[in-house]
């Protein structure tokens, strides 16, 4: 007569086969873009407000050269690294102080902070009007920077080289999620006047490509919780798979001692 089928067995089959079967819903980025209701493009274009330590580059320039000199700072021959490779130029640093504001040639103090790239250079541009005729100023975020950690391939710090990344993009650069990070619950961290914003962003869902923590700003930080299977895994610690074998081992063997 054959033995029945062990329950304890049957439990541990029907355990693995559960926690083995994962929603795509839980995995993949954006699943409703194509069903879900367009809505405006807010932010189409979006700029980065500049803020307190931002290091920038300004050059004013004009149709005789000698006019613009004295908006200038000397010519310095430095290193700098931009994007993970160091440049040797001549260049010329404002540093935006605690106070939001840069020392600048003949104008004396100017209050940057909370000013798009685009509202900066026309400020700067009005200003040095006053002297020159039709000045050109050719203005730079020289460390604009985002950092990503948690549950993706390759997390620290990522150097933009253009003056916008978006949240994907971050991600991207960062190695993609790991298959144990939530993608339904990324927080963003962000600074704004001073005084720190969380933002929680779900990438599941199309919808958040029209949130203001789509495009990221300077020194965001995103984190990437750990999901159940993650954290279940840490809890029971480095030897999981040797009491997984352990068990079938032992279940083998009292079949067999069964039959």
């Amino acid at each position: 007569m054959q033995t029945p089928f062990p329950k304890t067995l049957l439990l541990v089959l029907i355990a693995v086969v559960v926690t083995s079967c994962v929603s795509s819903s839980k995995i993949t980025y954006m699943q409703d873009i194509y069903s879900a209701k367009k809505e405006g493009q807010t932010n189409t274009n979006y700029e980065p407000k500049l803020q307190a330590d931002d290091l920038l580059s300004i050059i004013v320039s004009a149709e005789n050269p000698e006019n613009a000199l004295p908006f200038n700072l000397p010519t310095i021959q430095g290193n700098y690294n931009t994007d993970g490779t160091v440049v040797q130029s001549a260049i010329k640093t404002y540093l935006i102080n605690t106070h939001g504001e840069i020392d600048f040639p003949v104008l004396g103090k100017i209050k940057l902070a909370g000013l798009t790239h685009t509202e900066a250079h026309d400020k700067l541009v009005a200003l040095v009007s006053d002297y020159i005729k039709n000045p050109g100023v050719n203005l730079i975020l020289l460390n604009f920077k985002v950092s990503v950690l948690g549950e993706v391939m390759r997390p620290g710090s990522i150097p933009v080289r253009g003056e916008r990344i978006t949240l994907l993009e971050a991600l991207s650069v960062a190695g993609d999620l790991t298959i144990y990070g939530k993608r339904n619950n990324i927080l963003v961290i962000r600074e704004q006047n001073g005084e720190k914003t969380y933002q929680s962003i779900d990438i599941t869902k199309s919808s958040f490509i029209h949130s203001p923590f789509y495009y990221l700003s300077q020194n965001d930080v995103v984190v990437v919780s750990p999901n159940k299977t993650k954290i279940n895994a840490s809890a029971v610690g480095p030897n999981t798979s040797v009491i997984i074998s352990s068990i079938s081992l032992l279940l083998t063997l009292l079949i067999f001692l069964k039959k």
